[in-house]
């Protein structure tokens, strides 16, 4: 094949006349009945925000794992190795029902707020995000008071921001 291409370059360079390549067009493709209810499904507001909450709990339960393991016993020295264990078991268990819970409720929050707010605008764009931010970071931190609430709205439009133009570089 090597030798085909070169003997090709070779005769197309005595001639002086390049052919460039053409690109290939595709026949236009219609989505099949199956893709269509793939789509209407994944465009319900509830189905995306269930998985987002599914997702984020998963998420939520490897960084406590991660976590908890990290976390030393106060009383280190005067533990057993089967004692520090079952204390480290203890705390990836709490840290990881914890985080699971947490970061379920952000997910579900935040896609539910975006995919709301995407419909009523009939567009994509970052303002969805900024408001999508404002309400996840207004519910996580609304215990706080209302300073907490603000506080927390700030915080995760801006950080959602951030992420959004990171990925969209990329």
């Amino acid at each position: 094949m090597a030798g085909n291409s070169a003997s090709e370059t070779s005769s197309n360079d005595s001639s002086g006349l390049k052919e460039p390549e053409k690109p290939k067009i595709q026949p236009l493709r219609l989505p099949t009945a199956e893709e269509i209810q793939g789509q209407e499904i994944w465009n319900n507001c509830a189905v995306r925000s269930v998985f987002s909450g599914v997702l984020g709990g998963g998420l939520g339960i490897f960084m406590g794992l991660l976590l908890g393991a990290l976390d030393n016993p106060i009383m280190q020295d005067q533990m057993s190795g089967k004692q520090q264990f079952i204390y480290t078991a203890k705390q990836m268990g709490q840290r990881s029902w914890h985080s699971a819970k947490t970061f379920a409720v952000m997910g579900l929050v935040f896609s539910a707020a975006e995919c709301v707010v995407e419909k009523a605008r009939a567009k994509h764009d970052t303002t969805n995000t900024v408001v999508a931010g404002c309400v996840t970071g207004g519910t996580m931190s609304a215990r706080g008071g209302p300073k907490a609430a603000c506080a927390g709205c700030a915080g995760f439009a801006a950080f959602s921001v951030v992420i959004e133009k990171f990925f969209e570089s990329h």
